[in-house]
């Protein structure tokens, strides 16, 4: 069995006085995908925000690759190999693709801006298009792009086959599925649970802040009863 790469123990979060997350466990190990379920309001992004020092008040224990990481800010996390795509992509529209994946690279990565090209050939078509003219499609292939030139060993991907067209998507699940292939760590949030079941390990659902199953996608697809109590709206 793979090393434990992230472990996160009775983690509690908050915006303010509202208490998000309530007692969330959860293990990713290395070279492993964990898709996060769950509807809408259930904790997704907020778990995610917790893990990446994003949370304004976050309790309980998280390690990530040996070190301990409550209380650290973000670009300290970022800095260790934990690396966020948010759901709203956050690229930088007034900079060029190449500007874009320049100002996020580091030295020593495991993939630079010319691996990145080769991934996602449309990129390099337009390197010198401003971010904000692209497609859906095309910023969220550059979101996850910028994040690789930062040499993660933890990819945290939120949401990222939204609003894009099946082609897209489809090229997408290719890619993260290479990524894995590969040894790369991805937890994975996402609303369709197809695309979960096709690529991830191990799921989780969360409902109402807490952890309230988890299992294989083999395991789910049989759970009649779970899917329609927390991925539906049947008992929401």
């Amino acid at each position: 069995m793979s090393v434990a790469l992230l472990e996160a123990t009775g983690l509690n979060g908050w915006y303010g006085k509202s208490h998000i997350l309530k007692n969330v466990d959860l293990t990713i190990r290395e070279g492993e995908l964990i898709g996060l379920l769950g509807r809408n309001g259930a904790g997704k992004t907020t778990t995610m925000r917790a893990l990446t020092g994003l949370l304004p008040r976050v309790e309980g224990r998280l390690v990530f690759d040996g070190a301990d990481m409550i209380g650290r800010a973000s670009h300290e996390i970022s800095r260790r190999g934990m690396m966020l795509v948010p759901e709203h992509r956050g690229i930088f529209a007034t900079l060029t693709v190449e500007e874009n994946l320049t100002v996020a690279a580091r030295r020593g990565a495991r993939w630079g801006v010319d691996d990145v090209y080769a991934m996602f050939p449309s990129l390099a078509e337009r390197r010198r298009t401003a971010g904000g003219k692209l497609s859906g499609g095309e910023q969220q292939m550059l979101a996850i792009a910028r994040a690789l030139v930062t040499g993660p060993r933890l990819l945290l991907l939120d949401e990222p086959t939204e609003g894009l067209a099946p082609v897209i998507v489809d090229r997408l699940v290719a890619l993260i599925r290479d990524l894995r292939a590969a040894g790369l760590a991805i937890l994975l949030v996402e609303q369709s649970l197809d695309v979960c079941v096709a690529l991830a390990d191990r799921m989780m659902i969360l409902d109402d802040g807490h952890v309230v199953w988890s299992g294989s996608g083999e395991e789910l697809m049989r759970a009649d009863a779970v899917r329609g109590r927390h991925l539906t709206l049947e008992h929401a």
